[in-house]
């Protein structure tokens, strides 16, 4: 492997190193979730989890797509 390949192993995890984080991939797992249904199992406000969201899509991890003026997230 290339010292590149590390680095964007290392990103990938530190992008999980949250519990908050590792908590909403698990209920991505799941199905594909809207902010406001991330909200009710995270139990944190809704910066917060805007905030982890864009850790999480930076990192490759999540993505999103556009439902109305609702954005749903997906792994």
């Amino acid at each position: 492997m290339r010292i590149e390949d590390y680095k964007k192993i290392s990103e990938f995890f530190k992008a999980l190193s949250h519990p908050t984080r590792i908590a909403m991939v698990e209920e991505l797992l799941k199905d594909k979730k809207c902010v406001r249904d991330i909200k009710e199992f995270v139990k944190v406000r809704q910066p917060n989890i805007s905030q982890h969201l864009t850790v999480l899509k930076t990192g490759n991890i999540v993505d999103c797509v556009r439902e109305g003026k609702t954005r749903c997230y997906f792994l």
